[in-house]
């Protein structure tokens, strides 16, 4: 029976005071080899709020997210360690790392903070057009054995650009999301959606190659409530450079109402 991300965020274990918060990440949470790197990232941030921010005002937000995946996350038990690195009036850095087994597995870095008063203008990109609403794009089923076993949790339709292994020559993708189970906080949402889809390069294969994140980078534009739950996000990725058997790529995670709510900046690796 699939564990729901509402479930295995109610599991976790934080004694009082105390710095870790322990996670049980089941089989249906893999991605290959090791966790799908959205819900370690989703889960640090989970453990941030626990240990550093519990006694935060509602104002404090996620700004900026840094990841660093150093190795594999298996299915069982996972510490996050948070450390504050510095509390200031309006702007909080707090670190997370996650081991397992005794072993470093990712490296991150919040920035936590309020709004403050500007003369700056809000600036605010508009969503630009795609070729195929959710409701006409190309629907990606979950297939067992060959689909990454996180994929079972989210519903995703494909808009642009090429399927992985389907020998396609785009650099970019934009793909509508949404989780199948929740309700969780929009903070924890944008991150985990954020880094569901896959290096558009992976499309130019004709056959299974596997590819990994790096390094991750995230910087959020708050969602002030949360939406429906069965509205459709969309994430836009687009290559914008490959050497050597690493990408660089960029995406944009669109909120159901088409507000930018997060940028995203990650290198990957790919094995082929």
């Amino acid at each position: 029976m699939p564990t729901s991300l509402p479930d295995l965020l109610s599991a976790r274990v934080h004694p009082a005071g105390a710095s870790t918060v322990t996670f049980d990440i089941p089989e249906d949470w893999q991605q290959g080899r090791t966790t799908f790197g959205g819900l370690i990232s989703t889960l640090a941030v989970q453990a941030m709020r626990d240990v550093a921010g519990a006694g935060w005002p509602d104002a404090v937000r996620l700004r900026a997210l840094q990841t660093s995946f150093i190795g594999p996350v298996d299915r069982g038990p996972v510490q996050v360690s948070v450390q504050v690195l510095r509390e200031g009036k309006n702007v909080r850095q707090i670190q997370a790392l996650v081991q397992q087994a005794g072993q470093t597995a990712a490296l991150l870095l919040g920035v936590f903070g309020v709004d403050r008063e500007t003369a700056v203008p809000v600036a605010s990109p508009p969503q630009p057009a795609t070729r195929n609403t959710a409701a006409d794009a190309t629907q990606v089923p979950f297939m067992p054995g060959v689909s990454p076993n996180f994929l079972q949790h989210i519903e995703g339709r494909w808009s642009e650009g090429a399927v992985p292994f389907t020998g396609g020559d785009a650099w970019h993708s934009h793909i509508h999301l949404r989780l199948r189970e929740g309700p969780i906080a929009p903070e924890l949402l944008t991150v985990l959606l954020a880094d569901v889809p896959p290096t558009p390069v992976l499309g130019r294969f004709t056959q299974r190659t596997p590819a990994s994140s790096v390094s991750w980078e995230l910087e959020l534009r708050p969602v002030a409530q949360a939406p429906d739950p069965d509205a459709w996000w969309r994430v836009d990725t687009e290559v914008i450079a490959a050497a050597g058997g690493y990408v660089n790529q960029v995406s944009r995670l669109w909120t159901p109402a088409g507000e930018l709510a997060a940028l995203g900046y990650q290198v990957v690796a790919v094995y082929g």
